[in-house]
């Protein structure tokens, strides 16, 4: 059987990918089988799996109280990255972190090469697969190509596929270590949502670099939120299958 030449090589994909990020962190809370279920999907689309040694499933935080953050759920993603961030320092070469809602665009196959290509020539220490859902930033306006550079004090919102160098994420990991352990609205940054807690960072750090896909390489799901309260169709079992069955069917 003749392979297809319109389906994507997956193994190379995988190798691409690889080749640049020394490991692939998903961030997921155990109770939440539904999206570590749909996130697998998305890694078998760059020839990936949860057994795949360079893949790791990272139990997402669930604290007892919110701490002096917003929520609950946003203390627990803000402490799920920092504690990818400990590990990143101390890797080999750069990571990349997905949270268990991030879909792959459609074209991501298409595109990865391209995005791969241009991050394995180094000079960059923090990236993000998507421009935010504010668009491109001041310094990426009008951007072609598979990368743009990103300005240092121009936020993003959004953390679902984000990648860092041992560097970066050794600064990262220091900073926002210290911003949890102040008090809610401090000067200097207190406990906040977790992309802001970057955008914070990055503006403190402008010697380093953020390289962002002007065209999203990955979008955030629609599913139930564990960072804000749920809503009232969320917390009835019954009401809150029907919902998740009408935002698979939303997303086609």
């Amino acid at each position: 059987m003749r392979p297809d030449p319109t389906r994507p090589d997956r193994a190379a994909l995988r190798d691409r990918l690889l080749s640049v990020f020394r490991r692939v962190h998903v961030i997921n809370l155990p109770e939440r089988t539904d999206r570590r279920h749909e996130v697998a999907v998305q890694l078998r689309r760059v020839g990936l799996d949860f057994d795949h040694p360079a893949v790791e499933l990272v139990a997402a935080n669930r604290p007892d109280a919110p701490g002096g953050f917003g929520s609950i759920g946003a203390r627990g993603c803000f402490h799920s990255h920092l504690g990818i961030l400990a590990q990143a320092r101390a890797a080999s070469g750069p990571v990349l972190v997905l949270e268990d809602d991030a879909d792959f665009a459609p074209d991501a196959e298409a595109r990865l090469d391209g995005i791969v290509d241009g991050l394995s020539r180094g000079g960059w220490d923090v990236f993000y697969g998507h421009p935010g859902p504010d668009g491109l930033g001041r310094a990426g306006q009008g951007a072609a190509g598979p990368l743009t550079t990103w300005a240092p004090d121009d936020p993003i919102r959004g953390t679902h596929v984000m990648g860092w160098t041992p560097v970066a994420a050794g600064r990262a990991f220091a900073y926002l270590d210290a911003m949890r352990g102040r008090t809610p609205g401090h000067p200097d940054g207190g406990p906040m949502h977790v992309d802001g807690a970057f955008s914070w960072f990055r503006a403190a750090h402008p010697d380093l670099t953020t390289r962002v896909t002007p065209d999203p390489l990955a979008v955030q799901r629609a599913s139930r939120t564990d960072i804000q309260a749920m809503r009232w169709f969320d917390r009835a079992p019954i009401l809150r299958d029907g919902a998740q069955w009408l935002r698979r069917m939303r997303r086609g």
